[in-house]
């Protein structure tokens, strides 16, 4: 089509200052002639001047597309560009694909109509967005306008696009692993521990039910090897210590309640939820197309914190890493009851659960000191704290009990007296404020203390009753620590999993939308 207009626009040109025109004009025979002659030449340039600009229009058009296409294609996902970026927080193939896009689609036309055409592309990378810039600029060689001196007609454009890169985020998973965690993770398996467990009998003859099931105990033991029947409904130890497997191979962590290999702990309900964590992490990463999208850390502590160095790992915690499939951090976080409260890790210590301890440990040594801005070279930054969000500030070490960071208050009379994370009664530090002032997200997911169904008030100073007392303080306490909206709670396994799976994704869609 645009070459039939352009051989009638020559066929056109040709007639009028051919011979038919200069005939006409040596035409004497009447004044309408002449009349009619004189004013059909501002006609006829009147119409060619417009299908000049029309056809002109028709071009620049055609070549804003152009630039419109090279522009969106150079920030499309699917684009090398983004690739690039996403791998090496770099844009240096950008100018050149911009370039070439623009090429390929504008040639064809350039070529056409004999246009004089530059291009000029820029394409940038500034925090976490990728913007490609296409421009033009040119002229169409007019047809009817040289009539009036004018041979050419300008053509110019710009288009813009931009594309934000998924955000890169490191997770730092705080968890509490002292006595309380290892409470049975449902309340089935609650009565059937309680029901076959020796541990403290002579405090608890109806069957131990806190503080009962440290790593190293008996109850932990039987934890391990599991019942028959899988479902104990009633009785005590001395009737029942006949339905512990005694003879069966102990497992190294109990994926699900309810079987009779193991009795499922609190510990091992977190272990299995981090891992479903960890699958989702890595799918969503392979979804965006952005490698090494996530880093996770799992950092255990009871009295002190257990840490290690980004991408290593040691006995009682694994540093930020990549490898989120890998056995490494997979392996770790199945077997994470096995890190319950021993009396013998010196680098967990022992006998309370200390959160100023480990508060203080992430400030100074593990987390950033900025939250980042979610590039692959400055990565957002939340911490997951993952706990019944119980404090006291007991420790214990070869059977002696003492006390670490506290002095007696009205509120927290004993050094075992449960009370909130800090700030408190003993410890007015806000340690999550200081967190969330270096612009780290702090994602809280309480698991409910459980109440001591048969406390003893006589028992280690009323430790059960201070326990239960102190159980109604601790959601406003967590809350509060927690940023806005990253607060959950879960009590049973699939609901620990659900809300661990939850506080992901929540983090990075809030991350998306932030940007």
């Amino acid at each position: 089509m645009l070459d039939l207009i352009k051989r009638r626009l020559a066929g056109l040109r040709s007639a009028l200052w051919g011979g038919r025109l200069r005939n006409f004009a040596r035409d004497r025979r009447g004044n309408i002639a002449i009349i009619t002659a004189l004013s059909a030449l501002p006609m006829l340039a009147t119409m060619g001047c417009m299908v000049d600009f029309t056809i002109a229009s028709m071009v620049r058009i055609k070549l804003n597309n152009a630039a419109d296409a090279a522009a969106l294609a150079t920030v499309s996902s699917a684009s090398p560009v983004v690739a690039t970026a996403k791998a090496s927080n770099s844009v240096s193939n950008g100018k050149a694909f911009a370039d070439s896009f623009f090429n390929a689609v504008a040639n064809s036309l350039i070529s056409s109509f004999k246009l004089s055409v530059t291009e000029t592309s820029t394409v940038t990378l500034s925090s976490r967005t990728v913007t490609a810039t296409v421009s033009y600029t040119g002229t169409y060689p007019a047809y009817f306008l040289g009539l009036i001196g004018k041979s050419t007609i300008a053509l110019a454009g710009t288009s813009t696009a931009a594309y934000t890169l998924p955000a890169n985020i490191d997770f730092y998973l705080m968890i509490d692993v002292s006595g309380s965690m290892g409470m049975a993770s449902t309340n089935a398996e609650q009565v059937r521990l309680q029901s076959v467990n020796p541990d403290n009998l002579s405090d608890y003859p109806s069957g131990c039910t806190f503080a009962c099931h440290f790593s190293g105990s008996q109850g932990f033991q039987i934890s391990r090897i599991g019942t028959t029947p899988a479902n104990i409904s009633s009785g005590t130890y001395p009737t029942n210590s006949s339905r512990i497997n005694w003879s069966a191979t102990p497992v190294s962590s109990c994926a699900s309640p309810g079987t009779t290999s193991c009795i499922q702990l609190r510990a091992d309900a977190v272990g299995y939820a981090v891992n479903a964590l960890l699958t989702q992490a890595n799918t969503t990463q392979t979804n965006t197309g952005t490698p090494n999208q996530f880093r996770v850390g799992i950092y255990p502590f009871i009295q002190y914190l257990c840490s290690a160095s980004n991408g290593s790992s040691n006995s009682c915690s694994v540093g930020l890493t990549t490898s989120l499939t890998g056995s490494t951090i997979t392996s770790f976080a199945a077997q994470l009851a096995n890190l319950l409260d021993t009396g013998a890790n010196a680098t967990l210590g022992s006998g309370g659960t200390h959160y100023e301890n480990a508060f203080s440990k992430m400030l100074s040594s593990v987390l950033p000191a900025t939250g980042g801005t979610g590039t692959s070279t400055s990565p957002l930054t939340y911490l997951f704290i993952i706990g019944d969000g119980s404090q006291d500030y007991q420790t214990q070490w070869n059977g002696n009990w003492s006390s670490q960071n506290w002095s007696p208050t009205a509120a927290v009379p004993y050094q075992n007296s449960a009370t909130i994370i800090p700030p408190n009664s003993v410890d007015s530090t806000d340690y999550c404020a200081q967190i969330k002032a270096r612009g780290i997200t702090i994602s809280v997911l309480y698991i409910p203390y459980q109440t001591i169904g048969n406390a003893n008030a006589s028992f280690a100073s009323n430790e059960d009753g201070y326990a239960n007392a102190n159980i109604p303080k601790v959601p406003a306490a967590l809350q509060s620590c927690a940023s806005p909206s990253f607060f959950f709670t879960a009590s049973t396994p699939a609901a620990i999993q659900s809300a661990l799976l939850t506080m992901f994704q929540q983090a990075v869609s809030t991350a998306h939308i932030s940007q």
